[in-house]
């Protein structure tokens, strides 16, 4: 199976998730746009739901698609949320944000009653961090920010490179309005001390570590699709 076919799968499975009637988030990346290609068939088919998109792009292709679309200041409380992830580990903690839409999908995620993870197995890892963290920051101060990124990972034994992520020649703005510094640590073994590190830090926003707030991963791989739960 190749990547897309995986990717496919994960987000089928997780479409038997979705009931009639209900309040969905509705993720952003290559795998959540199969999930949304999915749910638009469905929707054609006389589903009834209304969708909360995490971003821009994700809801420029729900409009094309028909999948009806609300807000979330319209829709604050939500059902479920089907999103994909850069990385994931057993326990369900997730690195996201490689899409830049890390903001909004955290506060859509914690919006909602449950969050269904979609991914191929390539993204199960042991340790998380072998993807680069993604950290969202305000670009007013950006590199007082990011000395002080740097310091706060160094106070919780980490070190590696920050680079601001770059759309061409000029630096890559998120929905909100924010830059992205995408922080390469390597192996984070306690990504709770770091999450509070970085959330101490003033201009960071928010940054792409989800820590128990999925509940169940589908986990495409060449012998079908594994359902993973995390423990509560």
């Amino acid at each position: 199976m190749n990547a897309k076919t995986l990717k496919i799968e994960a987000a089928r499975a997780a479409l038997g998730q979705v009931e009639d009637g209900m309040k969905l988030g509705i993720g952003t990346g290559s795998t959540a746009e199969e999930f949304v290609r999915l749910l638009a068939e469905r929707v054609t088919a006389g589903l009834k739901i209304i969708g909360v998109p995490t971003s821009e792009r994700t809801a420029a292709l729900c409009t094309e698609l028909g999948v009806p679309l609300s807000t979330l200041d319209e829709t604050p409380e939500l059902d479920l949320t089907i999103d994909g992830a850069d990385e994931l580990d057993a326990a369900l903690s997730l690195i996201k944000g490689g899409g830049g839409a890390l903001l909004r999908e955290k506060i859509v995620a914690a919006s909602s009653a449950r969050m269904v993870v979609i991914a191929d197995k390539s993204k199960v890892v042991e340790t998380l961090g072998a993807f680069p963290l993604p950290i969202e920051v305000n670009p007013f101060g950006l590199k007082a920010t990011a000395i002080a990124v740097a310091k706060a990972a160094n106070r919780v034994g980490l070190t590696g490179g920050l680079n601001l992520r770059m759309a061409g020649d000029k630096p890559f703005v998120t929905d909100g309005g924010h830059f992205i510094l995408d922080a390469s640590f390597g192996r984070i073994p306690d990504t709770r001390a770091l999450s509070n590190a970085l959330h101490a830090v003033p201009g960071v926003v928010e940054h792409g570590l989800f820590l128990g707030m999925a509940d169940t991963a589908m986990i495409a791989g060449a012998d079908g699709v594994e359902v993973l739960q995390a423990a509560r």
